[in-house]
């Protein structure tokens, strides 16, 4: 099939969309189909190479980058963005934008709109009813249940079953075959050798740097490993950690997603540190709906988890393959992680239950089942 994936997301860059958007592409080439990605023309074209090694892909997907103008909000990019997709033949618009969806949907074409997030605002709210109010064959995939309800309540609509499917993000699990224990991924990396406890992504608001910092001054016969982050926050937090004299945590900074895997594998025990409340990129409150991709790859990893209890985590972890903590409670976690850390056999098998669990979770088999839901004959019209 002909696929035209239509982002608002910046490429090249370090946000999740942006990341999560260029793995599905890669998924529906190698479930063999013909695509091109449109995205707004904010920065040159990248060569191949470079699309590559920065978000760690296999095939680079083609990108046509459209124009448009910042003080139209992005109108006039879904309109241009479509007439292009026309042009290049798509038999499937597959976007984020509910703008774009709709649009899609008037010009009487197939649709998918992919959900991560709860609508902003009033004129968010109204693009999804509009999506839902027009005719055609679509789908909405919203990353887990609690996303589904938010975008109900939103919307003030009921969503029906049918064109509705619940897919939530993935790992490339072949970049974590044959990973080496902690103790070899720390000498491969040139870390300090000792027990470490590991956290990728970045440190927005919400995302658990405040409790990162308290745990690591509170254990400082332990190292702590904090990879990613925008230079900004990662030059913060190293002046935060100069001023108090920690000399147990590693700030890594930005490195290439290929090499992810490897500091995850360098960790004894991974954290998702989430608070209550949790910032996106956009500034948006993620934190009812959150389904962070690094999830899966500390599943994948092999590696023990410890992560905030949040009703959408749940979704995906539970007693069985990870520690679930009340997210803000320092000592809570600080005896959770000295318990892992004093007991290899505990860390052994949570890893063990996790690598289990996550193999349903491939990129590939995540875009396998959302276009095998959309070709199903009671979804056509």
């Amino acid at each position: 099939m002909k696929i035209a994936l239509i982002t608002n997301s910046r490429i090249p860059s370090l946000t999740a969309n942006s990341i999560q958007a260029m793995k599905v592409a890669q998924a529906l080439m190698q479930l063999g189909n013909d695509l091109r990605i449109f995205a707004p023309a904010e920065s040159d074209p990248v060569p191949e190479s470079t699309l590559l090694s920065h978000y760690g892909l296999r095939i680079a997907p083609p990108i046509e980058l459209i124009p448009s103008i910042k003080i139209l909000r992005r109108y006039d990019f879904v309109i241009r963005s479509q007439v292009a997709a026309e042009k290049f033949g798509a038999e499937l618009i597959y976007t984020w934008l509910p703008q774009s969806a709709a649009f899609a949907l008037q010009r009487k074409d197939p649709v998918i709109l992919e959900m991560h997030a709860d609508v902003a605002g009033r004129m968010g709210a109204w693009w999804l009813r509009r999506f839902w109010e027009l005719p055609g064959r679509k789908l909405m995939t919203v990353t887990n249940r609690a996303l589904r309800n938010a975008l109900e309540r939103s919307a003030e609509i009921k969503f029906p079953d049918k064109s509705v499917f619940v897919a939530p993000n993935g790992v490339e699990l072949e970049k974590y075959q044959r990973l080496p224990n902690p103790t070899e991924a720390r000498h491969q990396l040139n870390l300090k050798e000792n027990l470490t406890v590991g956290f990728t992504g970045h440190i927005y608001p919400g995302r658990g740097a405040e409790l990162l910092f308290e745990l690591a001054q509170q254990m400082p016969n332990i190292n702590f490993l904090w990879v990613g982050g925008t230079p900004e926050l990662v030059e913060f937090w190293r002046g935060k950690l100069t001023e108090a004299q920690m000399t147990n945590v590693t700030m890594t900074g930005f490195v290439q997603h290929e090499q992810i895997p490897l500091y995850q594998a360098a960790s004894d025990i991974l954290l998702m540190p989430y608070s209550r409340s949790i910032s996106a990129s956009s500034g948006q409150d993620i934190a009812e709906v959150i389904n962070p991709m690094k999830m899966f790859e500390y599943m994948a990893s092999g590696r023990a988890i410890v992560s905030a209890d949040l009703p959408s985590i749940r979704e995906i972890l539970n007693e069985g393959n990870a520690v679930l903590c009340e997210p803000g409670d320092v000592g809570k976690w600080k005896v959770e992680i000295e318990k892992l850390l004093a007991n290899e056999s505990d860390r052994f098998a949570l890893g063990a239950q996790a690598r289990k669990d996550v193999e349903r979770f491939t990129w590939v088999e995540r875009e396998k089942h959302v276009m095998n839901f959309f070709q199903a004959d009671d979804m056509k019209e």
